[in-house]
């Protein structure tokens, strides 16, 4: 299968191996990865701000980009949730019926439900000695409703020991320019999520978008946590393990 690749901004500027990561573990598992250069913004931060025209722009910009590719998978649960849950409203908003019916061909998926609904995969190879948690975040919780999908992929990694996070499906706090607007609420909900992190004993927090996990691993490294936060897709694209814990 011909993938496109929507790195997100955010990863693309902070979090690059992210995005060659989800390219890696495609190309793994046979399927050819392009990354259609024209890309920018989703348009979530304007749209969740209050920049409707703004947002509408850049809407259509993803549209023009990646509109003529059958599958579009990104490694932000928050991105898909806004192209799939926000454009059309977008569009209502500005008055661009064309936009809204452009919205309504975009087949975009957040890299779990990419691989476990559309592949039908959960085995991908990889193998990650570590004890890890996972976080749910709030879109790909509550919009994306991705429910066990990147558990299932967890539990399918040779050598890495899942625990349960207490409270997981508490937001971190993060939100975007929430934890800029309301910087004490955020600093006590993340408090919040640290400590149940840490009471996990897990070495490494890992979450479908890496917005929440900069904002949680902040947290950890201030408190010297000792756990490190990396995105699924990084530990699903890891493999190197020794002969004797390779496939069957």
């Amino acid at each position: 299968m011909r993938v496109a690749l929507f790195v997100a901004c955010f990863n693309d500027a902070l979090f690059p191996g992210t995005g060659r990561a989800v390219t890696v573990l495609l190309e793994r598992l046979g399927h050819e990865v392009v990354f259609p250069p024209g890309q920018t913004c989703c348009g979530q931060m304007h749209w969740t701000t209050g920049y409707q025209r703004e947002a509408a722009d850049l809407a259509r910009r993803f549209a023009d980009v990646f509109g003529g590719h059958d599958a579009v998978v990104t490694p932000s649960a928050s991105c898909a949730a806004t192209v799939r849950a926000a454009y059309a409203r977008i569009a209502r908003a500005v008055g661009d019926a064309e936009l809204e019916r452009a919205a309504d061909g975009l087949a975009v998926h957040e890299l779990s439900e990419f691989l476990v609904d559309v592949l039908g995969v959960t085995d991908v190879g990889a193998y990650f000695p570590h004890r890890v948690a996972y976080h749910p975040t709030c879109h790909s919780l509550r919009t994306l409703r991705l429910g066990d999908r990147p558990l299932r992929l967890l539990r399918a990694v040779r050598g890495l020991e899942l625990v349960e996070l207490p409270a997981a499906e508490e937001c971190c706090g993060f939100g975007g320019t929430f934890a800029l607007k309301n910087a004490d609420v955020s600093v006590a909900m993340v408090a919040d999520k640290v400590r149940h992190v840490r009471g996990t004993c897990a070495d490494v927090l890992c979450a479908a978008d890496n917005g929440c996990l900069a904002h949680i691993g902040g947290a950890l490294s201030r408190l010297r946590g000792g756990v490190r936060v990396m995105h699924l897709a990084e530990i699903l694209a890891a493999t190197g393990a020794p002969a004797a814990a390779g496939r069957p």
